[in-house]
Protein backbone atom coordinates (compact mmCIF):
# COMPACT_ATOMS: atom_id res chain seq x y z
CA UNK A 1 0.00 0.00 0.00
CA UNK A 2 2.80 2.41 0.87
CA UNK A 3 4.68 1.62 -2.35
CA UNK A 4 1.62 2.46 -4.49
CA UNK A 5 1.15 5.74 -2.60
CA UNK A 6 4.81 6.68 -3.08
CA UNK A 7 4.58 5.96 -6.81
CA UNK A 8 1.47 8.14 -7.15
CA UNK A 9 3.13 10.99 -5.29
CA UNK A 10 6.19 10.83 -7.51
CA UNK A 11 3.99 10.64 -10.62
CA UNK A 12 2.27 13.87 -9.58
CA UNK A 13 5.64 15.53 -9.01
CA UNK A 14 6.72 14.50 -12.51
CA UNK A 15 3.68 16.18 -14.08
CA UNK A 16 0.97 13.50 -14.24
CA UNK A 17 -2.50 14.69 -13.21
CA UNK A 18 -4.06 11.30 -12.49
CA UNK A 19 -2.63 8.00 -11.28
CA UNK A 20 -4.20 4.66 -10.46
CA UNK A 21 -3.02 1.08 -10.11
CA UNK A 22 -4.58 -1.98 -11.75
CA UNK A 23 -3.64 -5.65 -11.65
CA UNK A 24 -1.94 -7.06 -14.75
CA UNK A 25 -4.75 -9.28 -16.00
CA UNK A 26 -6.50 -10.07 -19.26
CA UNK A 27 -8.35 -6.82 -20.09
CA UNK A 28 -12.14 -6.96 -19.82
CA UNK A 29 -12.59 -5.47 -23.27
CA UNK A 30 -10.35 -7.91 -25.16
CA UNK A 31 -13.23 -9.65 -26.96
CA UNK A 32 -14.74 -6.34 -28.04
CA UNK A 33 -11.33 -5.31 -29.35
CA UNK A 34 -10.89 -8.54 -31.31
CA UNK A 35 -14.40 -8.19 -32.78
CA UNK A 36 -13.52 -4.61 -33.78
CA UNK A 37 -10.41 -5.82 -35.58
CA UNK A 38 -12.32 -8.62 -37.31
CA UNK A 39 -14.87 -6.06 -38.55
CA UNK A 40 -12.13 -4.17 -40.37
CA UNK A 41 -12.65 -0.98 -38.40
CA UNK A 42 -8.91 -0.54 -37.83
CA UNK A 43 -8.47 0.36 -41.50
CA UNK A 44 -4.83 0.45 -42.53
CA UNK A 45 -3.50 0.01 -38.99
CA UNK A 46 -2.48 -3.58 -39.74
CA UNK A 47 0.02 -3.62 -36.90
CA UNK A 48 -2.87 -4.10 -34.49
CA UNK A 49 -3.99 -7.32 -36.17
CA UNK A 50 -0.40 -8.56 -36.42
CA UNK A 51 -0.04 -8.20 -32.65
CA UNK A 52 -3.56 -9.09 -31.57
CA UNK A 53 -2.42 -12.08 -29.52
CA UNK A 54 -0.18 -9.80 -27.47
CA UNK A 55 -3.15 -7.69 -26.36
CA UNK A 56 -4.46 -10.67 -24.40
CA UNK A 57 -2.30 -9.98 -21.33
CA UNK A 58 0.30 -7.42 -20.15
CA UNK A 59 2.81 -10.25 -19.74
CA UNK A 60 3.37 -10.02 -23.50
CA UNK A 61 4.56 -6.44 -22.97
CA UNK A 62 6.56 -7.16 -19.80
CA UNK A 63 7.27 -10.75 -18.84
CA UNK A 64 6.08 -11.41 -15.32
CA UNK A 65 4.01 -8.23 -15.12
CA UNK A 66 1.88 -8.05 -12.00
CA UNK A 67 0.80 -4.39 -11.82
CA UNK A 68 -0.09 -1.63 -14.27
CA UNK A 69 0.26 1.95 -13.05
CA UNK A 70 -2.03 4.06 -15.25
CA UNK A 71 -1.26 7.74 -15.59
CA UNK A 72 -2.93 10.73 -17.23
CA UNK A 73 -1.59 14.13 -18.23
CA UNK A 74 -3.99 17.02 -18.87
CA UNK A 75 -3.24 18.82 -22.16
CA UNK A 76 -6.35 20.99 -22.35
CA UNK A 77 -5.95 24.46 -23.86
CA UNK A 78 -8.86 26.72 -24.69
CA UNK A 79 -9.32 28.05 -28.21
CA UNK A 80 -8.39 31.65 -27.51
CA UNK A 81 -8.48 34.40 -30.16
CA UNK A 82 -5.12 34.87 -31.86
CA UNK A 83 -3.60 38.32 -31.49
CA UNK A 84 -2.75 38.36 -35.20
CA UNK A 85 -5.27 37.93 -38.02
CA UNK A 86 -5.89 34.36 -39.06
CA UNK A 87 -4.75 33.48 -42.57
CA UNK A 88 -7.66 33.32 -44.98
CA UNK A 89 -6.74 29.80 -46.04
CA UNK A 90 -6.23 28.15 -42.68
CA UNK A 91 -6.34 24.57 -41.45
CA UNK A 92 -7.22 23.35 -37.98
CA UNK A 93 -4.99 21.18 -35.82
CA UNK A 94 -6.25 19.02 -32.98
CA UNK A 95 -5.49 20.53 -29.56
CA UNK A 96 -3.15 17.73 -28.54
CA UNK A 97 -0.78 18.43 -31.45
CA UNK A 98 -0.44 22.22 -31.24
CA UNK A 99 2.61 22.26 -28.99
CA UNK A 100 6.29 22.16 -29.83
CA UNK A 101 6.84 18.64 -28.56
CA UNK A 102 5.50 15.19 -29.44
CA UNK A 103 3.62 13.92 -26.39
CA UNK A 104 5.10 10.45 -26.91
CA UNK A 105 8.59 11.82 -26.30
CA UNK A 106 7.49 13.96 -23.38
CA UNK A 107 5.63 11.20 -21.53
CA UNK A 108 8.31 8.60 -22.22
CA UNK A 109 10.80 10.86 -20.49
CA UNK A 110 8.54 11.13 -17.46
CA UNK A 111 7.95 7.38 -17.45
CA UNK A 112 11.69 6.74 -17.46
CA UNK A 113 12.06 9.03 -14.47
CA UNK A 114 9.22 7.24 -12.67
CA UNK A 115 10.78 3.86 -13.50
CA UNK A 116 14.08 4.97 -11.96
CA UNK A 117 12.20 6.00 -8.84
CA UNK A 118 10.47 2.60 -8.62
CA UNK A 119 13.72 0.75 -9.22
CA UNK A 120 15.27 2.66 -6.37
CA UNK A 121 12.49 1.45 -4.08
CA UNK A 122 12.49 -2.10 -5.47
CA UNK A 123 16.04 -3.04 -6.49
CA UNK A 124 15.98 -5.85 -9.00
CA UNK A 125 12.38 -5.15 -10.02
CA UNK A 126 11.56 -4.81 -13.71
CA UNK A 127 9.49 -2.08 -15.34
CA UNK A 128 8.38 -0.96 -18.79
CA UNK A 129 6.80 2.34 -19.78
CA UNK A 130 4.14 2.46 -22.50
CA UNK A 131 2.76 5.42 -24.46
CA UNK A 132 0.52 4.17 -27.30
CA UNK A 133 3.12 2.02 -29.03
CA UNK A 134 2.92 -1.34 -27.21
CA UNK A 135 0.08 -3.89 -27.53
CA UNK A 136 -1.69 -2.76 -24.37
CA UNK A 137 -5.35 -1.73 -24.08
CA UNK A 138 -4.57 1.40 -22.07
CA UNK A 139 -8.19 2.54 -21.74
CA UNK A 140 -9.23 -0.81 -20.26
CA UNK A 141 -6.50 -0.64 -17.64
CA UNK A 142 -7.25 3.03 -16.95
CA UNK A 143 -10.86 2.13 -16.17
CA UNK A 144 -9.67 -0.83 -14.08
CA UNK A 145 -7.38 1.58 -12.21
CA UNK A 146 -10.32 3.88 -11.43
CA UNK A 147 -9.41 6.78 -13.74
CA UNK A 148 -12.70 6.99 -15.62
CA UNK A 149 -15.33 5.40 -17.85
CA UNK A 150 -15.72 4.86 -21.58
CA UNK A 151 -17.64 7.58 -23.38
CA UNK A 152 -19.86 6.78 -26.34
CA UNK A 153 -17.12 8.25 -28.56
CA UNK A 154 -14.86 5.45 -27.22
CA UNK A 155 -12.64 7.88 -25.29
CA UNK A 156 -11.94 7.59 -21.58
CA UNK A 157 -13.80 10.23 -19.57
CA UNK A 158 -12.93 11.55 -16.13
CA UNK A 159 -15.24 13.71 -14.05
CA UNK A 160 -12.54 16.37 -13.56
CA UNK A 161 -10.51 16.23 -16.77
CA UNK A 162 -13.17 15.15 -19.25
CA UNK A 163 -11.24 13.52 -22.11
CA UNK A 164 -8.55 16.17 -22.55
CA UNK A 165 -5.68 14.01 -21.34
CA UNK A 166 -3.00 11.64 -22.56
CA UNK A 167 -2.69 8.14 -21.11
CA UNK A 168 0.56 6.44 -20.19
CA UNK A 169 1.30 3.19 -18.38
CA UNK A 170 4.13 1.81 -16.27
CA UNK A 171 4.18 -1.99 -16.02
CA UNK A 172 5.86 -3.59 -12.99
CA UNK A 173 6.69 -7.15 -11.98
CA UNK A 174 5.81 -6.17 -8.40
CA UNK A 175 2.42 -6.54 -6.71
CA UNK A 176 0.94 -3.26 -5.51
CA UNK A 177 -2.19 -2.20 -3.71
CA UNK A 178 -4.78 -1.92 -6.48
CA UNK A 179 -7.37 0.82 -6.84
CA UNK A 180 -11.06 -0.05 -7.25
CA UNK A 181 -12.20 0.03 -10.87
CA UNK A 182 -14.44 2.81 -12.14
CA UNK A 183 -17.73 0.94 -12.10
CA UNK A 184 -20.17 3.62 -13.32
CA UNK A 185 -20.71 5.61 -16.53
CA UNK A 186 -21.99 9.16 -16.68
CA UNK A 187 -23.00 9.82 -20.29
CA UNK A 188 -26.69 9.12 -19.71
CA UNK A 189 -28.82 9.60 -22.81
CA UNK A 190 -26.45 12.15 -24.38
CA UNK A 191 -25.42 11.34 -27.97
CA UNK A 192 -23.87 14.66 -29.04
CA UNK A 193 -20.53 13.06 -29.90
CA UNK A 194 -22.24 10.55 -32.17
CA UNK A 195 -24.71 12.92 -33.79
CA UNK A 196 -22.23 15.69 -34.60
CA UNK A 197 -19.37 13.63 -36.00
CA UNK A 198 -18.74 15.23 -39.44
CA UNK A 199 -18.15 11.89 -41.17
CA UNK A 200 -20.58 9.80 -39.11
CA UNK A 201 -17.72 7.54 -38.08
CA UNK A 202 -19.53 5.87 -35.18
CA UNK A 203 -21.21 2.61 -36.12
CA UNK A 204 -23.06 2.69 -32.81
CA UNK A 205 -22.32 3.97 -29.30
CA UNK A 206 -18.84 2.82 -28.20
CA UNK A 207 -17.90 1.57 -31.70
CA UNK A 208 -15.75 3.72 -33.99
CA UNK A 209 -15.08 2.88 -37.62
CA UNK A 210 -11.58 4.38 -37.88
CA UNK A 211 -11.81 4.30 -41.67
CA UNK A 212 -14.25 7.22 -41.48
CA UNK A 213 -12.62 9.10 -38.59
CA UNK A 214 -11.00 12.40 -39.57
CA UNK A 215 -8.18 11.82 -37.10
CA UNK A 216 -7.37 8.49 -38.71
CA UNK A 217 -7.72 9.86 -42.23
CA UNK A 218 -5.44 12.84 -41.67
CA UNK A 219 -2.78 11.04 -39.60
CA UNK A 220 -2.67 7.28 -40.12
CA UNK A 221 -4.11 6.85 -43.61
CA UNK A 222 -1.37 6.73 -46.23
CA UNK A 223 -3.51 6.63 -49.38
CA UNK A 224 -5.81 9.16 -51.06
CA UNK A 225 -8.67 10.07 -48.76
CA UNK A 226 -11.95 8.60 -50.05
CA UNK A 227 -13.71 11.29 -52.12
CA UNK A 228 -16.97 11.07 -50.15
CA UNK A 229 -15.11 11.96 -46.92
CA UNK A 230 -13.16 14.96 -48.21
CA UNK A 231 -15.84 17.63 -47.94
CA UNK A 232 -16.92 16.48 -44.43
CA UNK A 233 -13.29 17.02 -43.33
CA UNK A 234 -13.90 20.75 -43.60
CA UNK A 235 -10.84 22.66 -42.40
CA UNK A 236 -9.33 19.84 -40.31
CA UNK A 237 -5.69 19.56 -41.36
CA UNK A 238 -4.47 17.22 -38.63
CA UNK A 239 -6.74 15.31 -36.30
CA UNK A 240 -10.23 16.32 -35.20
CA UNK A 241 -11.69 17.48 -31.87
CA UNK A 242 -15.39 17.58 -32.69
CA UNK A 243 -16.50 14.64 -30.53
CA UNK A 244 -14.55 16.14 -27.62
CA UNK A 245 -15.59 19.74 -28.21
CA UNK A 246 -19.28 18.86 -28.01
CA UNK A 247 -19.00 16.63 -24.92
CA UNK A 248 -20.63 18.24 -21.86
CA UNK A 249 -17.94 16.72 -19.61
CA UNK A 250 -15.32 18.78 -21.43
CA UNK A 251 -16.85 22.21 -20.85
CA UNK A 252 -15.26 22.90 -17.45
CA UNK A 253 -11.93 21.10 -17.72
CA UNK A 254 -9.10 23.16 -16.19
CA UNK A 255 -6.48 24.52 -18.56
CA UNK A 256 -3.23 22.60 -18.35
CA UNK A 257 -0.47 24.48 -16.57
CA UNK A 258 2.19 22.40 -18.31
CA UNK A 259 4.32 24.68 -20.51
CA UNK A 260 5.07 21.72 -22.79
CA UNK A 261 1.51 21.95 -24.10
CA UNK A 262 1.57 25.65 -24.96
CA UNK A 263 0.41 26.00 -28.58
CA UNK A 264 2.77 27.17 -31.28
CA UNK A 265 1.57 30.36 -33.00
CA UNK A 266 2.03 28.79 -36.44
CA UNK A 267 -0.28 25.89 -35.51
CA UNK A 268 -3.23 27.93 -34.22
CA UNK A 269 -4.28 27.83 -37.00
CA UNK A 270 -2.02 26.74 -39.88
CA UNK A 271 -1.67 28.57 -43.19
CA UNK A 272 -2.60 25.63 -45.44
CA UNK A 273 -1.57 27.45 -48.63
CA UNK A 274 1.91 28.11 -47.25
CA UNK A 275 2.31 24.41 -46.38
CA UNK A 276 2.14 23.51 -50.06
CA UNK A 277 5.43 25.36 -50.63
CA UNK A 278 7.40 23.18 -48.20
CA UNK A 279 10.01 20.85 -49.66
CA UNK A 280 11.33 17.84 -47.72
CA UNK A 281 14.09 19.79 -45.99
CA UNK A 282 11.83 22.62 -44.83
CA UNK A 283 9.14 20.17 -43.77
CA UNK A 284 11.54 18.24 -41.54
CA UNK A 285 13.00 21.41 -40.06
CA UNK A 286 9.57 22.74 -39.17
CA UNK A 287 7.89 19.60 -37.86
CA UNK A 288 10.65 17.21 -36.76
CA UNK A 289 9.64 17.50 -33.07
CA UNK A 290 5.91 17.92 -33.71
CA UNK A 291 3.16 15.28 -33.99
CA UNK A 292 2.47 16.79 -37.43
CA UNK A 293 5.51 14.90 -38.70
CA UNK A 294 3.64 11.58 -38.38
CA UNK A 295 1.74 11.60 -41.70
CA UNK A 296 4.92 12.73 -43.44
CA UNK A 297 5.20 15.53 -45.93
CA UNK A 298 3.01 13.76 -48.49
CA UNK A 299 0.21 13.09 -46.01
CA UNK A 300 0.17 16.55 -44.46
CA UNK A 301 0.28 18.36 -47.81
CA UNK A 302 -2.47 16.06 -49.10
CA UNK A 303 -4.54 17.24 -46.14
CA UNK A 304 -3.64 20.88 -46.82
CA UNK A 305 -4.84 20.59 -50.41
CA UNK A 306 -8.19 19.19 -49.25
CA UNK A 307 -8.56 21.99 -46.70
CA UNK A 308 -7.99 24.52 -49.49
CA UNK A 309 -10.48 22.78 -51.73
CA UNK A 310 -13.06 23.01 -48.94
CA UNK A 311 -12.33 26.69 -48.31
CA UNK A 312 -14.23 27.93 -51.36
CA UNK A 313 -11.58 30.65 -51.72
CA UNK A 314 -10.05 30.96 -55.17
CA UNK A 315 -7.06 32.64 -53.57
CA UNK A 316 -5.88 29.05 -53.08
CA UNK A 317 -5.76 28.30 -56.80
CA UNK A 318 -2.15 29.53 -57.21
CA UNK A 319 -0.64 27.30 -54.49
CA UNK A 320 -2.71 24.36 -55.71
CA UNK A 321 -1.54 24.83 -59.30
CA UNK A 322 2.03 24.75 -57.98
CA UNK A 323 1.22 21.51 -56.09
CA UNK A 324 0.09 19.87 -59.34
CA UNK A 325 3.78 19.53 -60.21
CA UNK A 326 4.83 18.01 -56.87
CA UNK A 327 6.90 14.84 -57.02
CA UNK A 328 4.40 13.04 -54.78
CA UNK A 329 1.35 11.57 -56.58
CA UNK A 330 -0.60 11.76 -53.30
CA UNK A 331 -0.20 15.55 -53.27
CA UNK A 332 -0.88 15.98 -56.98
CA UNK A 333 -4.11 14.01 -56.73
CA UNK A 334 -5.40 16.01 -53.76
CA UNK A 335 -4.47 19.28 -55.49
CA UNK A 336 -6.39 18.20 -58.59
CA UNK A 337 -9.47 17.46 -56.50
CA UNK A 338 -9.20 20.82 -54.74
CA UNK A 339 -8.81 22.75 -58.00
CA UNK A 340 -11.89 21.01 -59.33
CA UNK A 341 -13.86 22.18 -56.30
CA UNK A 342 -12.66 25.79 -56.59
CA UNK A 343 -13.14 25.97 -60.34
CA UNK A 344 -12.46 28.88 -62.67
CA UNK A 345 -10.54 29.21 -65.92
CA UNK A 346 -7.10 29.16 -64.27
CA UNK A 347 -7.93 25.91 -62.48
CA UNK A 348 -9.26 24.23 -65.63
CA UNK A 349 -6.30 25.34 -67.72
CA UNK A 350 -3.84 24.01 -65.13
CA UNK A 351 -5.68 20.70 -64.84
CA UNK A 352 -5.79 20.19 -68.59
CA UNK A 353 -2.11 21.04 -68.88
CA UNK A 354 -1.17 18.60 -66.12
CA UNK A 355 -3.34 15.86 -67.62
CA UNK A 356 -1.26 15.92 -70.80
CA UNK A 357 1.89 15.28 -68.75
CA UNK A 358 0.61 13.06 -65.94
CA UNK A 359 1.73 9.41 -65.97
CA UNK A 360 0.13 8.19 -62.73
CA UNK A 361 -3.24 6.55 -63.39
CA UNK A 362 -4.75 7.50 -60.02
CA UNK A 363 -3.76 11.14 -60.45
CA UNK A 364 -5.07 11.12 -64.01
CA UNK A 365 -8.43 9.99 -62.67
CA UNK A 366 -8.42 12.78 -60.07
CA UNK A 367 -7.65 15.37 -62.75
CA UNK A 368 -10.42 14.14 -65.06
CA UNK A 369 -12.85 14.13 -62.15
CA UNK A 370 -11.79 17.66 -61.20
CA UNK A 371 -12.26 18.95 -64.76
CA UNK A 372 -15.66 17.31 -65.05
CA UNK A 373 -16.77 18.71 -61.69
CA UNK A 374 -15.69 22.23 -62.62
CA UNK A 375 -17.33 22.14 -66.04
CA UNK A 376 -20.56 20.75 -64.61
CA UNK A 377 -20.63 23.54 -62.04
CA UNK A 378 -19.95 26.16 -64.70
CA UNK A 379 -22.75 24.76 -66.86
CA UNK A 380 -25.24 24.88 -64.01
CA UNK A 381 -24.21 28.44 -63.17
CA UNK A 382 -24.48 29.47 -66.81
CA UNK A 383 -27.95 28.01 -67.18
CA UNK A 384 -29.09 29.70 -63.99
CA UNK A 385 -27.95 33.08 -65.28
CA UNK A 386 -29.95 32.81 -68.54
CA UNK A 387 -33.29 34.68 -68.52
CA UNK A 388 -36.39 32.61 -69.12
CA UNK A 389 -39.17 33.74 -71.46
CA UNK A 390 -42.76 32.72 -71.49
CA UNK A 391 -43.94 31.48 -74.93
CA UNK A 392 -46.09 33.97 -76.84
CA UNK A 393 -48.97 33.28 -79.21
Amino acid sequence: MMLAALIKTEAARLGFDLAGVAPAVTPAGINNFLDWLDSGYAGGMEYMARRKAAYQHPQFVLAGAKSVVMLAANYHRRDEPNSSPEPALSGRVSRYARGDVDYHDLLRGRLRALARFVNGLCPGGRTRGVVDTAPLLERDFARLAGLGWFGKNTMLLNTRLGSWFFLAALLLDVELDYDPPHATAHCGTCTRCLDLCPTQAFVEPYVLDARKCISYLTIEHREPIPPELREPMGQWLFGCDVCQDVCPWNTKVPVSGDPAFLPRPDLTPVDAAELLSLDDTRFRARFQHSPLARPGRAGLLRNAAIVLGNSGDRGAVGPLVHALDDAEPLIRGAAAWALGRLGGETAITALESRLRRENDAAVQAEIVSGIDYTRAGAMVAGNASQPTHEPTC
